[in-house]
């Protein structure tokens, strides 16, 4: 009897839980296109099986890759798995020596080096921010035109006259995991594309309202950027240039998994990290917001977890899938959101993984 009532009390507390959690989002009904098949360029393989690991001191989460003009590397990462109170930038030297370049307090999601050899970082903790060789630190910018705050910024690039271009994915919210599902889940435009003139020291809003908004990178000839959007599955164009300047196109839709960042090749074309590949139950339930709201409210235990599949794909300029790069076993690179190329070799990282993993292009 007294496992029965043992029963009946942990139901109690569990379902007046259920609802306070499920009425705490107001999700849109959304009907994902039809998820396109892994074949002919996209037919799965095991390239990505066989990397060589950097270590990353046991932090996690390099969500951006960059290169200084001797070979080190910069990232940005957080304290633990699906623990981001903590984050810092490490230098890693080309021998894999580890250094806390900069104590940002927070994930760092986004970085370059600007013509004067500062790293621009994109902080969840500052917003836009300039760290200079010497670690001295400017403020940028942490909020739009209108005020509101860069609370998840993300991808980020710079044109040459040093513009500066990048997403923020929600201005409602600071990032975590619970947070990262209510957005997934509700499929509202949280977020923002944004450009910074350093000379004018103004912010302007390119796109405002966006999916997600994620990696972002300018094309060979600045006439134009992309910007990942990751929960819709796509790519958007804006243009900056020409006729069409101030406009915005799909460059490529209906992707096989969750697109995070994305970078540029020498020769123009383009290299798209994927978080992991699309699920069918989420995309099951999209057009069904009782059913998020449901899954929402479910204990951490219980929701849905993402699968460990590692994705690469390169992407030519006019948004034509020519090859891809697959752990179709999760194994050892479960994940591949950020993507970087230099001297032949491919740089990826995860959110959550502890290591870069380092790729050898085939010529």
């Amino acid at each position: 009897m007294s496992n029965i009532k043992s029963v009946f009390s942990v139901i109690s507390i569990a379902i007046p839980m259920l609802l306070i959690q499920s009425c705490a989002i107001k999700p849109l009904a959304w009907k994902p296109p039809i998820k396109p098949l892994f074949e002919g360029v996209t037919k799965l393989n095991n390239e990505l099986a066989i990397v060589e690991k950097i270590d990353l001191g046991g932090w996690v989460g390099a969500e951006d890759i960059v290169f200084d003009s001797v070979g080190n590397l910069y990232c940005g990462v957080h304290k633990a798995e699906n623990d981001f109170s903590d984050g810092k930038i490490l230098k890693i030297n080309p021998d894999g020596k580890i250094e806390i370049f900069y104590d940002a307090g927070s994930w760092v999601a986004g970085l370059h080096i600007d013509n004067q050899n500062n790293l621009i970082a994109l902080s969840h903790k500052q917003g836009l921010i300039s760290i200079s060789a010497k670690k001295e630190v400017t403020l940028l910018a942490n909020k739009d035109e209108k005020g509101r705050n860069f609370f998840i910024p993300n991808g980020l690039d710079i044109d040459s006259k040093q513009n500066m271009y990048f997403t923020n994915t929600s201005s409602e919210s600071p990032y975590t995991i619970k947070y990262g599902r209510k957005l997934i889940l509700e499929m509202k435009a949280q977020g923002g594309l944004y450009q910074y003139n350093p000379a004018t020291k103004e912010v302007k809003t390119l796109i405002d309202g966006t999916y997600f908004g994620n990696g972002v990178v300018i094309s060979k000839d600045e006439t134009f950027l992309l910007m990942v959007e990751t929960t819709k599955y796509r790519i958007l164009k804006y243009w900056l240039k020409g006729e069409n300047a101030g406009k915005t196109q799909i460059f490529i839709d209906n992707l096989h998994g969750f697109p995070n960042g994305i970078s540029i090749r020498e020769d123009g074309t383009f290299w798209l990290g994927f978080t992991t590949k699309r699920n069918d139950a989420l995309d099951n339930i999209h057009p069904k917001p009782s059913m998020k709201k449901f899954v929402y409210g479910l204990p951490n235990w219980l929701q849905p977890k993402q699968d460990k599949f590692g994705m690469v794909m390169h992407i030519s300029e006019n948004g034509t899938i020519l090859n891809t790069f697959f752990d179709s076993t999760g194994i050892v690179m479960p994940e591949a959101g950020s993507v970087k190329e230099r001297n032949g070799f491919l740089y990826m990282g995860g959110d959550n993984l502890p290591y870069i993993g380092k790729y050898k292009l085939k010529k």
